[in-house]
């Protein structure tokens, strides 16, 4: 039988947590510090517009910082920018800073398959992305079972399935929060080999117990956002202390300065959101 494409990943943030336990703790006297590079500063547009099922997606948030040194606690926000987001129609939407670096937009009109441009100016910078807003099928059912855990006891194993439409290619990006998770966790899937049929999705922690509560946010995706978190996620994948290389590019370009790109990738996307209730 062939198998989903599948990918799963958790925060980076998780995985250091865990690292940097082993490393403080492993030794009561000697403190172990890591020589990491410092690269050039970076502005850094976190731009997702979602339009959750069953609302009006007018409101909408666009974050921009800066990058920091690996061990800094604080990251940098960058106010005073100029943020709008363009259709092809015509229609502009501004994006006004609430707090440091926060941007909120009130007014915007999210439309299936339409086209829309970013613009952010910032400390003397100006940048820009398009992308299409990507639509998502509902997700029609959750399911929940007991599976057996190669690391000791059972675990609980939620499913949840959808219809994925016939002749097109789609790509999703599906996240997981709950109280017993420190940070979200995301997967990837595509349906190269599912196209046109149901396809489910499984989900399972350890620390997943009777009376928790867990929000699955199920996304459609752009084909260009897919291959980006993709490269992303072998970057990351090989050792939680990497940094992705200059060379994996979000779509936010600096129109004066090619090579002073900003980090982070505009991406619009249609999404079912789900609260489950573990039994």
């Amino acid at each position: 039988m062939q198998k989903l494409k599948t990918y799963n990943f958790k925060s980076k943030a998780l995985a250091l947590l865990g690292i940097l336990f082993i490393v403080l703790f492993s030794s009561c006297e000697d403190v172990v510090n890591l020589d990491l590079e410092t690269g050039e500063t970076k502005i850094v547009v976190d731009a997702e517009i979602i339009w959750k099922k069953g609302t009006s997606g007018n409101e909408q948030t666009i974050k921009i910082s800066k990058t920091a040194p690996y061990y800094d606690n604080v990251t940098p926000k960058v106010s005073g920018a100029q943020v709008r987001v363009e259709n092809t129609t015509g229609g502009v939407f501004t994006f006004n800073e609430t707090a440091p670096g926060i941007y909120v937009c009130t007014d915007f009109v999210p439309v299936i398959d339409m086209e829309y441009t970013l613009y952010v100016q910032a400390e003397g910078q100006s940048f820009k992305a398009s992308e299409k807003l990507t639509s998502v099928t509902p997700i029609d059912k959750v399911e929940q079972k007991i599976i057996p855990d190669f690391g000791g006891e059972d675990i609980i194993e939620l499913t949840f399935y959808y219809k994925d439409p016939a002749e097109q290619l789609n790509y999703y990006l599906t996240d997981y929060k709950s109280e017993f998770l420190l940070f979200p966790e995301y997967e990837m899937t595509d349906d190269d080999l599912f196209n046109g049929n149901e396809i489910s999705t499984r989900f399972s922690d350890e620390d997943m117990k009777p009376g928790n509560t867990v929000v699955i946010t199920h996304r459609g995706i752009s084909k260009n956002f897919y291959n980006y978190m993709n490269l992303i996620l072998e970057v990351y994948g090989g050792s939680p202390f990497s940094v992705p290389p200059g060379n994996i590019r979000g779509n936010v370009v600096n129109v004066n300065d090619a090579n002073n790109y900003a980090m982070g990738y505009f991406r619009l996307c249609e999404a079912d959101t789900v609260t489950y209730l573990v039994k």
